[in-house]
């Protein structure tokens, strides 16, 4: 009896910690939590770490999901001595997060889910609260302030609706070929020509031309490096919906190796996209080598995908540990082979941010323009600029000055 009290303790036990997973995110089915059962009383609950990797082995299917994972299983499996409790016990009650955990990334979200709504726990009853309806207009302000870091699930949704709802008002430039025009300013002679030919010469038409117009193309080179896993994870978000507005989207993730994810991107559901991206990236939530990466991209792509006055978004927080001068070299000839160069980093999020890093003077000398990218008005920032419309100009010489 008290074999299969512990069990059923257990599966209760694992059976909430696998739904918190599902409000977080992440897709866990009912016939891996019977197997995580299975499996973890055949390992016997040994180590902490053992029963850690049972349990990840079993839940997560992609590199994406790893990191929601980690912070859910330490926030659940909070205390020390909990999984040895369950050896003799089985009655774990992890349902109160611990402070340090609003300051991981993601800790909000898995704090959401683990602390939302328990189905294993008893329905308090509701007391009736009274509020002013009239300070709700300040919801979307607040959510648009709020750095992404520190968004819920509910809220990062929201984010991710809004960002689908931005509109980049991008001008088309003039290339160098021309299409038929009948009001173009420039005489098609070979058009003309042959329309005469057509009509047997007895009359000569006239055709004119005009230089075709196409949206420039927009690059962007995103840190997917352990530093910010916060932050690229979102971005994501917001290249695909680019991607579906327009053509001429490249996008590339780096850590320790540079990954073409453009294809990736396409695909119209994000989940799978990201999903497909985590199995192709093998350096998420990594290291960090900008310079390399850099490189690899100048060598590769570069003659690819920058022409037609292309704008590159280099979104990192510049702290690179590797050989500064190929930093230098590669991040200046980057600059030279685009139209324009905007580092996005989501250090600017803080008032008291100095230019002080090796990485970071370095890489302010070559680039166009410095933003953050921590939450909403940020990106909307962003697209303002990208877009022609201007909005306030972050030049990299003011934080060079500064330090």
């Amino acid at each position: 009896m008290a074999g299969e009290r512990s069990t059923n303790k257990l599966l209760e036990n694992i059976l909430h910690f696998a739904r918190a997973l599902r409000r977080a995110g992440m897709s866990v089915g009912p016939g891996q939590v019977v197997d995580a059962v299975e499996a973890v009383k055949v390992t016997g609950l040994r180590s902490r770490q053992e029963f850690y990797w049972v349990l990840h082995g079993l839940f997560v299917k992609s590199r994406t999901d790893s990191m929601l994972f980690d912070q859910a299983f330490h926030v659940f499996w909070r205390r020390r001595a909990l999984i040895e409790e369950m050896m003799s016990m089985m009655l774990p009650e992890a349902r109160r997060a611990p402070s340090s955990a609003r300051s991981r990334p993601g800790a909000r979200q898995i704090s959401e889910a683990l602390l939302g709504q328990n189905d294993l726990a008893p329905k308090q009853a509701e007391s009736e609260v009274e509020f002013n309806a009239g300070l709700t207009w300040s919801d979307d302000d607040v959510l648009r302030s709020r750095d992404f870091e520190q968004m819920s699930s509910e809220e990062q949704a929201l984010a991710r609706a809004s960002m689908a709802r931005m509109v980049m008002p991008m001008r088309p430039f003039a290339t160098r070929r021309y299409r038929p025009d009948s009001a173009g300013p420039v005489l098609d002679m070979r058009a003309s020509l042959k329309a005469g030919v057509r009509a047997g010469g007895e009359a000569v038409v006239l055709r004119r031309k005009a230089r075709r117009r196409r949206l420039p193309p927009l690059v962007a080179l995103c840190d997917i490096s352990g530093s910010m896993a916060g932050y690229s994870r979102m971005f994501l978000h917001f290249l695909h919906c680019l991607t579906h507005h327009h053509d001429r989207v490249h996008s590339f993730v780096f850590g320790t190796r540079l990954t073409n994810i453009s294809r990736r991107l396409k695909a119209r559901d994000i989940d799978q996209a990201l999903a497909d991206i985590g199995d192709d990236v093998e350096d998420w939530s990594g290291g960090t080598r900008i310079g390399a990466c850099l490189k690899d991209f100048n060598r590769q792509w570069s003659r690819r995908v920058l022409g037609g006055r292309a704008t590159v978004l280099l979104i990192t927080d510049g702290l690179d540990r590797g050989d500064l001068r190929e930093l230098e070299t590669q991040t200046a000839l980057l600059a030279r082979s685009c139209h324009r160069l905007i580092w996005l980093n989501p250090l600017l999020r803080y008032d008291r941010f100095e230019a002080r890093a090796g990485g970071v003077r370095t890489m302010l000398r070559q680039v166009d323009e410095f933003r953050p990218v921590h939450n909403l008005d940020s990106l909307a920032a962003l697209v303002e600029a990208i877009g022609g419309g201007g909005g306030s100009l972050r030049r990299p010489r003011n934080w060079l000055n500064a330090a």
